[in-house]
């Protein structure tokens, strides 16, 4: 009934979206080019193909799986490190704080001098997600029962063991959240990337080309693609996260029909 609900309104919402987008695309933002309707950007979409979207699709999301798998990698390695050794604490979060502050804008010409191909755009990517999975994942690391560490120790365990049978567990529900929101943040990186203009194709090169071509409802199109393959993205971990964690599952059916 929960899911039934969740799919009711998040139906009602796409509507409203929709409702008021073309009731402004056809009135007050009708009288400029810079909004089309709903209509004109669903066939732009459909008349552009797959033949137009797939090598975009594939170059964008290629460059996002390679960041986000390098910077949650060593977010979640920072994370462990940090709990194993407290003092490397303070440089391990200054050095996410100073990642997270950075723009991206900035250090996209920098990393575009320093590296070729599509590695800036995949460190973009990496970059863009590296502060909210290590922040995650230190909470969810600190979130471990301390009776169950204090039990572990007692049975002589030291910090090790403490992060095996205890901790880990402990840190799956925030450390897959942060995860689901790194997927689409991922994406968003390799795009800003690729307007630096090192790559031939990608959704950020199409919509830069359709931008200087004035091509509105080719632009609006590529927009709604780029969230819909960042929605995948989240939903893809969001589904991982559910298998992963049916007790956590249970909890909310239970706690939803009391």
């Amino acid at each position: 009934m929960n899911s039934r609900s969740a799919w009711a309104g998040g139906a009602a919402g796409l509507a409203v979206v929709l409702g008021a987008w073309a009731l402004l695309a056809t009135t007050v933002l009708g009288v400029g080019d810079g909004v089309p309707t709903p209509w004109a950007v669903v066939s732009q979409i459909f008349k552009d193909g797959w033949t137009f979207y797939g090598p975009h699709i594939a170059q964008t999301s290629g460059e996002a799986l390679s960041g986000y798998l390098i910077g949650n990698g060593l977010a979640l390695g920072l994370a462990v490190l940090v709990l194993l050794v407290p003092v490397l604490e303070r440089v391990v979060t200054q050095i996410a704080v100073a990642s997270y502050c950075l723009p991206i804008v900035a250090v996209g010409p920098i990393l575009s001098l320093v590296l070729d191909g599509d590695k800036p755009m995949a460190a973009m990517a990496g970059l863009s997600v590296f502060f909210t999975t290590l922040v995650g994942t230190l909470l969810g690391l600190r979130s471990a029962d301390p009776a169950s560490l204090d039990l572990v120790r007692a049975y002589g365990g030291g910090r090790w063991q403490q992060m095996r049978r205890v901790r880990v567990v402990a840190a799956l529900p925030s450390t897959l959240a942060a995860l689901k929101i790194a997927g689409p943040a991922a994406l968003l990186g390799a795009i800003i990337g690729e307007y630096l203009g090192r790559v031939d194709a990608g959704l950020g090169i199409a919509m830069t080309i359709a931008q200087q071509q004035l091509d509105v409802p080719r632009t609006w199109g590529i927009a709604l693609v780029s969230g819909a393959v960042a929605g995948v993205a989240y939903g893809a971990v969001g589904l991982v996260a559910r298998f992963a964690l049916p007790w956590s599952r249970t909890t909310t059916v239970e706690g939803g029909g009391s």
